[in-house]
């Protein structure tokens, strides 16, 4: 194996989401009332805001926020992080921003095949 291609190995598996590709939801809680989303998407920004990306972002999943869901994926994508940040574009349903990293996958994919 070239070392190009064990460097990738390598970078990929250090990058990995801890939960895999698993599918998180692909809808909010339909028992959810309007005003309960308010109040939680408010407090999931201020934990956004704070820093609390995670507890932020099980809350954006519950609701289905998808602004605050492409913000968690910005800020992945900002860590080098494109694999975890594509499943929160996923769920935000924002086709622009999965193409974008479909397009550097299906790139490495093709440096790979030329060797």
């Amino acid at each position: 194996m070239s070392l190009q291609k064990n460097a990738f190995l390598t970078a990929v598996e250090s990058n990995r989401p801890s939960d895999g590709f698993i599918k998180v939801t692909d809808s909010p809680l339909t028992s959810l009332s309007s005003e309960q989303k308010v109040i939680l998407n408010r407090k999931g920004n201020e934990l956004f805001n704070n820093g609390k990306i995670q507890e932020a972002a099980r809350i954006f999943i519950t609701t289905g926020y998808s602004d605050g869901l492409t913000r968690v994926g910005d800020l992945l994508s900002k860590k080098n992080q494109s694999l975890k940040a594509l499943k929160f574009y996923i769920l935000a349903k924002n086709k622009k921003k999965c193409e974008a990293i479909y397009e550097k996958i299906a790139k490495v994919i093709s440096i790979l095949e030329k060797e």
